[in-house]
């Protein structure tokens, strides 16, 4: 029987493809907004188009750092090469926060100085870039979440910070247009206050990337459910030791299972390789199962020995 059901897009794919359309999209939004800050006269919608440039660096970066994670283990990285992805999402977020401390420098030096009110024209096209922005956000972010991919994540954040940035643009500039010169101050207290939003996003996703880097363990639940999940395999005794690393989205396992004393290592094997088969069956995200086999109730210290 034919199978015509389509066929879906990997984990790869789907991910390259969120990151290429953000990067088509900045390409074309970053030149429009510089150019129109650069004519209408606006420091915020100059700081917003610079704020976009990153975005096109920092897709880039998701990029090579999504194809890298993909790679297969070899003999240099046996466990793999998924901490590409959190190493990629904390490149973007650190430049998230050096380009808010660019911003809030420039429109800090500018704010109260003479200068010319920003133009309509500007108006209207920071409002089309709101909505090109957020659209691309729930779509990045969306697919980020159906393949858990920490770096596609962050480049999403990304685009979200650029509309933010705009949205305080767009306010800043209609101060300024209705209030005429003595308010054209309104445009770069905008991009400062954009500047505090964009560091907050940078700081909020580089924390749980620190934490992928430095090993941190996944939550508790994921620990629990192995555990449970051991214990359910005939002839384990005792699961005494568990520990679960994240390596990009995948998991590895390490744990110390306990068994009859009594047992031949032949039929301990046996139990070792039904644990690691149940936890990975029942946990696809789990990549690999380290078993060592431990006779119940030996004193810790004889084990050591």
């Amino acid at each position: 029987m034919v199978n015509n059901s389509p066929v879906q897009p990997s984990r790869l794919e789907r991910s390259l493809r969120a990151t290429f359309i953000g990067l088509a999209v900045n390409i074309l939004l970053s030149a429009t907004k510089l150019i129109a800050g650069l004519v209408g006269h606006s420091h915020a919608l100059v700081a917003d188009a610079c704020e976009s440039l990153t975005d096109i660096f920092s897709s880039i970066i998701v990029w090579r750092g999504v194809v890298v994670a993909a790679a297969p283990a070899d003999e240099d990285h046996p466990y793999g090469h998924g901490k590409a992805e959190p190493l990629a999402a904390a490149v973007v977020s650190a430049i998230l926060l050096v380009v808010a401390s660019w911003i809030a420098n420039e429109a800090f030096h500018n704010i109260g100085q003479p200068r010319t009110a920003p133009k309509v024209f500007t108006l209207l096209v920071l409002f089309g870039v709101i909505v090109i922005k957020e659209v691309l956000f729930r779509f990045v972010s969306r697919e980020a979440d159906l393949v858990e991919n920490a770096a596609v994540r962050a480049d999403a954040w990304h685009h979200r910070s650029d509309a933010i940035t705009s949205v305080a643009a767009a306010i800043g500039i209609s101060m300024a247009l209705v209030g005429g010169e003595k308010f054209a101050w309104a445009d770069d207290a905008a991009a400062l206050a954009a500047a505090g939003v964009i560091a907050w996003n940078g700081w909020r996703l580089l924390r749980p990337t620190l934490g992928d880097l430095m090993d941190t363990a996944p939550d508790r639940k994921i620990k629990h459910e192995i555990q449970r999940l051991a214990g359910t395999i005939p002839g384990v005794a005792h699961v005494e030791k568990c520990f679960v690393r994240k390596m990009g989205y995948q998991l590895y396992v390490d744990m110390h299972v306990e068994v009859d004393p009594q047992m031949t290592v032949l039929r301990s094997h046996e139990i070792a390789h039904a644990v690691k088969d149940k936890i990975r069956d029942a946990m696809p995200a789990v990549s690999d199962v380290l078993v060592h086999i431990e006779p119940l109730n030996i004193p810790a210290h004889s084990k050591q020995a």
